[in-house]
């Protein structure tokens, strides 16, 4: 009976090889296509692109966002038209799916999406049959240990900064994520409803403000300001802190005591896109185990692709900023969704906090 399966399996992934190489080899012979992906900047290694670009004779396209909600913005605009792929944080997928915006999952032509875990597709609602796990962290706070005077080991450490700090904070645009942590601070669930609990973390806020430098993400490159030194202390997620800790040693990362935000991303084909076949050969080759393995180390993410974390180095499996030890994944909180009443009102909260 073993030898009767692994002689299926066998002839399965020869199959799939020979259909992918003719898959690829029709692209390689027809006129040069575009695909255009709407994502994250750094959040895709240019090798990679090149390698799939020279291998399916395609030009890939990327539009750039600096924030989920300036990416819902930029698809309302167009009723997601113009676009074949987009990156989406986990809580918009099913925004997207009951919106009509994505086209379902081609299982046919993702033969690697074996490779996926089943809890990133299980884990928000509506992304099983609609989108394909791309990598998942947690946010926390990266700081300059040269430039701060302690360590910081809870979100109040980061809402109620010494005098020292003033005008050395970034913060992220989000109001979700914000919020978010402000009501971890102060002893709530990121997801809390209670109009009393957000009243105050808006008030811990607004005594924050004089000390934030910018509510705009930081750059990931050598100008980032936390490379600089502009800012001392930061609200990151995990992977970026590492990027940007390859031009300045002296920056780390830490999960709060209280815990803080367990997210995935996930990339979707849009619905409208005319190059859907093109669409979903990119996304199946990202999830080549090498592929994925090599795109995990360009962004310093966990990769949800079980066949990549097999041939990953030990030193990344390893390291706590991207693989959070259980205790920070325990204390930490995925976003869900919320009654939209409240999300007004936190939208109200961080329009008064970035006016």
């Amino acid at each position: 009976m073993r030898a009767h399966y692994l002689n299926k399996v066998f002839l399965k992934v020869v199959f799939f090889s020979f259909v992918f190489s003719i898959y690829s080899a029709g692209f390689a012979q027809s006129e040069t296509h575009e695909l255009v992906l709407l994502n994250w900047s750094e959040y895709m290694d240019p090798e990679l692109i090149a390698k799939f670009e020279k291998q399916f004779n395609v030009e890939v396209n990327e539009v750039y966002f600096e924030s989920d909600d300036l990416r819902d913005a930029m698809l309302l605009e167009t009723d997601a038209r113009g676009y074949d792929l987009a990156l989406v944080n986990d809580l918009a997928v099913d925004v997207y799916r009951m919106q009509g915006w994505l086209a379902p999952v081609d299982t046919n032509n993702v033969p690697n999406l074996t490779h996926i875990e089943d809890r990133w597709l299980d884990a928000f609602a509506g992304v099983r049959g609609f989108a394909i796990p791309y990598f998942w962290g947690t946010l926390g706070i990266a700081y300059r240990s040269d430039l701060i005077e302690k360590a910081p080991s809870s979100w109040m450490d980061f809402f109620k900064p010494t005098e020292s700090m003033r005008g050395k904070i970034g913060m992220i645009e989000s109001s979700t994520e914000v919020i978010g942590m402000a009501l971890k601070a102060l002893g709530y669930s990121a997801n809390s409803s209670d109009a009393r609990a957000i009243d105050e973390a808006e008030e811990l806020l607004l005594a924050q403000k004089p000390f934030v430098k910018s509510y705009v993400y930081i750059a990931l490159n050598e100008q980032s300001a936390l490379v600089s030194g502009d800012i001392a202390i930061t609200m990151i997620y995990s992977g970026d802190a590492l990027m940007v800790q390859e031009h300045q040693e002296m920056i780390e990362y830490v999960v709060p005591k209280e815990g803080g935000t367990l997210w995935a991303d996930y990339l979707v084909v849009m619905k409208n896109s005319t190059n859907k076949d093109l669409a979903w050969a990119f996304i199946n080759f990202l999830n080549e185990p090498e592929n994925a393995a090599q795109l995990a180390q360009y962004v310093y993410y966990a990769t949800p692709n079980k066949a990549a974390e097999k041939i990953l180095p030990a030193e990344f499996l390893e390291n706590e900023v991207i693989y959070p030890t259980e205790e920070a994944l325990a204390k930490s909180e995925s976003f869900q969704p919320i009654p939209p009443r409240v999300q007004k009102k936190r939208s109200l909260v961080f329009a008064r906090l970035t006016k």
